[in-house]
């Protein structure tokens, strides 16, 4: 007499249960091993694609920066419109942003008709 469905199914769902758990045993013997031997231990959280462990603080999460009024478009304007002539790596530093952000920042605001670009100094359009 052949055994029944039912019986094979939750059979071969306990065998994969105890697998799974001899897996997750071995996983967690190695992550000893390698803490014992000075190297880190990532695991990213479920859900989270491959590459991108999650990083826990033990001051809790992390604070955000408050954002200064206005975009960066805005702001590069008004520093234009304050000081004109000013080169783009000066408008950079000025704004604490990297240069090559600024540059596209700058090409946008050209092509609106915000500022005007003569040699390597920016001018207010108005």
């Amino acid at each position: 007499m052949m055994p029944s469905t039912t019986d094979f199914f939750d059979e071969t769902r306990e065998r994969v249960k105890s697998r799974l758990a001899e897996i997750d045993e071995e996983r967690k013997s190695l992550e000893r091993i390698l803490a014992e031997l000075g190297g880190k231990v990532a695991r990213r959280a479920p859900g989270r694609p491959r590459g991108s462990a999650k990083k826990a603080s033990a001051a809790g999460p992390r604070k955000r920066r408050k954002r200064r009024g206005g975009t960066r478009a805005d702001q590069a304007v008004g520093l234009i419109e304050q000081q004109p002539g000013i080169s783009a790596s000066d408008v950079a530093k000025t704004m604490k942003i990297k240069p090559n952000y600024l540059y596209r920042v700058l090409g946008d605001l050209e092509k609106e008709g915000r500022v005007k670009k003569q040699g390597r100094q920016y001018f207010p359009a108005g």
